[in-house]
């Protein structure tokens, strides 16, 4: 039995898009078996997947930080026995925990640090989704739809019951939609004023709006939710990732940010509506599940203005945001509620 071992050692968002390509893997190669190398804040959404054997967790900013511990780690995967490595990865430490594993058949990107590393080079193609991307370093062949593969994880039994006696206390016909307004990033986030807008417009036609997000997006869901409608709730830091995905399933509509909860609304399967802010479509981030969509404002020079985003605009008119106004969100909304 072949044993594969995929290295993604980025986060939430990252993970979630590369289980697809992990997915495919295991379709194509249905005898062998999948490892996957992540991160302490990503291992659950692995150890989730059904085509994921084990999963082992490289603390990059912590217990692996040194380099000693970068070469302990190699000698770990070296030890593992792994036929082919696969790494959607391309940071230089990745690279380096590569080079030192020992395993001869390789797979990484051109565009990866130090790229030398690796036997098998995959272009990648700034112009494709991640997911497709992903797809090409297996050597998968792409065309304009199939790519377009789900991420899949079994949720346990408990958290599906957890989520429905929690949504059980809530009245209405389960009519649910959902708002993830934060980011780790703050020029990825819509205009606090404008959430305001939208989610009294959500609340006409739903019996709950729920505010998500992990516990870093406490602060700004509760302040959102003082300024809406009583049909507003913060539900943010409640949920793990995998019971945040079981939550999702029971929402008719989720509004994001570009921000890893709309790749959870992806995974859950329901439409998604994803506002881009400095951030733009053409990074290859966006949800393409069936019934989502994305808006951007792109008639700026300045934008955009990094691929993942600033504390602050650099400009100080945040105009990325302030433009794309709520009538066009809302204009949006109706569209994907009538469909």
């Amino acid at each position: 039995m072949e044993k594969f071992l995929v290295i993604q050692t980025a986060f939430i968002g990252d993970a979630i898009l590369t289980l697809p390509m992990i997915q495919k893997l295991k379709e194509l190669n249905p005898a062998g078996s999948i490892d996957v190398i992540g991160i302490p804040e990503t291992a659950v959404i692995f150890s989730h997947s059904p085509a994921v054997n084990n999963v082992h967790i490289f603390d990059k900013h912590g217990k692996h930080n040194s380099v000693f511990q970068v070469i302990k780690f190699a000698k770990f995967i070296n030890h593992q026995n792994y036929s082919r490595i696969y790494s959607p990865h391309r940071s230089l430490r990745t690279s380096i925990l590569v080079l030192l594993s020992g395993v001869r058949e390789t797979y990484g990107f051109d565009i990866n640090s130090i790229k030398h590393t690796y036997k098998y080079l995959a272009a990648y193609y700034n112009a494709n989704h991640e997911v497709e991307r992903n797809l090409n370093l297996i050597q998968f062949a792409t065309d304009k739809e199939n790519w377009k593969i789900l991420p899949k994880l079994n949720i346990p039994c408990e958290i599906e019951y957890k989520v429905d006696n929690f949504c059980s206390g809530f009245q209405g016909n389960s009519k649910y939609a959902a708002v993830a307004p934060g980011s780790v990033w703050n020029t990825k986030i819509y205009p606090a004023e404008y959430y305001v807008e939208i989610t009294k417009y959500l609340a006409k036609f739903f019996d709950a709006v729920f505010l998500v997000g992990g516990k870093s997006d406490m602060k700004i869901c509760e302040e959102l939710e003082k300024k809406a409608s009583e049909k507003v709730k913060s539900v943010a830091g409640q949920f793990s990732i995998i019971e945040s995905i079981s939550f999702l399933k029971r929402m008719k509509l989720l509004i994001s940010n570009d921000s890893a909860p709309a790749h959870l609304g992806m995974c859950a399967d329901i439409p998604v509506l994803m506002l881009y802010c400095s951030t733009v479509p053409d990074f290859g981030f966006y949800p393409y599940n069936k019934n989502s969509y994305f808006l951007t404002y792109n008639d700026l020079s300045c934008k955009p203005c990094g691929i993942h985003g600033f504390p602050k605009c650099p400009l100080g008119n945040f105009n990325c945001g302030y433009k794309l106004i709520p009538d066009m969100v809302i204009s949006k909304i109706k569209e994907m509620i009538n469909d």
